[in-house]
């Protein structure tokens, strides 16, 4: 919902294309059942569970109901409903089901450790035992759960959540840690955080976008030094978050022992580095306005470097690794015995923050959008923030 607007504007669609497919999944989310039974619905409490059945729309296997999925998904509704302004009946059903959709979400109910809300809850034996404290991806769903104008998170939750930060240095950056870049990513996918500070960045002299540019730094930093002497590594070749990976599986390469991984959260930060020599493209991606000049050399160089083996149909694939050349050891993806591994997964979650994030870069359009929108406002607020854009 985010990226189609980002389509009319290129002229890629038309924007009746992009609000009729826009008000058709807002309909099929408003409409869906929501119960405390696990099979058949698509959420509860307002909320969505974690993965839906392409087929079916409904619950897929035994995810949990996610309540940072349900958070992503509602701020690409907002995003939809500032975006869509005009007055005919479409764009208005859609600003409707939007505010329909928000208000619905039970942010009271998902404490289950007050005044923290929970990362999810399972219909067969309840809240998962982990909340939403440190930082990390969670900074838009507190912030749009302290917004709630119907059932509002506790006025604390900010406080909770900032109390599990740990500031450290990591390869010469003094930021809040948390090793995978899309922690630094994703809220900022919605939110301009440039120079609206809350009562922690206030006492640090920065902002998050500071925050997450310093991270990025930091990776970059990192694979120059590549002290698991991973092969490719530069200042060009570099990126690490939740990926796909080759295998579970622990080989000799090079006379070298390597462990490896399938799907992991990849990442360094002080004292947590995940790091099998697996790369991801939309790490670099997603962060194309923290450092925008290493980023989209970066970027580019994986596409030059190894053209449609990384970079086809939909653009980037979700991982490669040059270090993994062990034909026919991959667990998945396929192997070139020169290139290393590459994944066949193109991934949404992949796709939109590139998408997203150039587009901010560009011409600030999803910035711009959002900073108009009532909740997001009413959310920074409530969080502490001031100064910068907020009225």
């Amino acid at each position: 919902m985010t990226a189609y607007p980002i389509g009319v504007e290129h002229g890629w669609i038309t924007r009746a294309e992009a609000s009729g497919r826009t008000l058709k999944t807002l309909q099929f989310f408003w409409t869906a059942p929501q119960d405390s039974a696990g099979p058949n619905t698509t959420g509860y409490r307002g909320f969505f569970y974690h993965f839906l059945d392409m087929q079916t729309g409904r619950r897929f296997q035994t995810v949990e109901l996610s309540t940072i999925d349900t958070s992503l998904l509602l701020a690409g509704i907002l995003f939809a409903q500032s975006y869509y302004d005009r007055s005919d009946t479409t764009e208005r059903q859609i600003r409707a089901l939007a505010d329909s959709i928000y208000f619905r979400v039970d942010w009271k109910w998902a404490e289950a450790r007050p005044p923290a809300v929970s990362m999810g809850w399972h219909p067969e034996n309840g809240f998962i035992n982990a909340d939403w404290i440190g930082y990390n991806e969670g900074m838009i769903l507190n912030i749009l759960a302290l917004a709630s104008p119907t059932h509002p998170a506790d006025s604390a939750a900010w406080s909770a959540w900032v109390s599990g930060y740990q500031w450290g240095t990591y390869y010469g950056q003094s930021f809040v840690q948390f090793a995978p870049l899309f922690g630094h990513e994703y809220s900022h996918v919605w939110i301009d955080f440039r120079n609206i500070k809350d009562a922690y960045m206030l006492g640090k002299g920065i902002d998050y976008f500071e925050n997450s540019r310093r991270a990025t730094l930091s990776q970059r930093a990192y694979a120059i030094a590549n002290p698991g002497a991973w092969v490719g590594y530069t200042g060009n070749l570099w990126g690490l978050t939740a990926c796909d990976g080759p295998a579970n599986k622990t080989l000799t390469l090079a006379g070298r022992s390597r462990q490896f991984h399938t799907y992991s959260a990849r990442g360094a930060a002080l004292g947590d580095e995940r790091d099998d020599g697996t790369l991801c493209p939309t790490a670099v991606g997603g962060a194309a306005p923290f450092a925008p000049e290493f980023t989209i050399p970066a970027l580019l160089a994986m596409r030059t470097t190894y053209g449609n083996h990384l970079f086809s149909t939909y653009g980037f694939l979700d991982a490669f690794n040059p270090t993994f050349t062990a034909t026919g050891q991959q667990e998945t993806g396929t192997v070139d015995p020169t290139l290393g591994w590459f994944d066949v997964d193109y991934l949404g979650i992949d796709q939109g923050p590139i998408l997203a994030m150039v587009e901010n870069f560009r011409t600030d359009l999803v910035w711009r959008v959002m900073r108009g929108n009532a909740h997001i406002i009413r959310g920074l607020k409530r969080a502490g923030f001031t100064g910068g854009w907020l009225p």
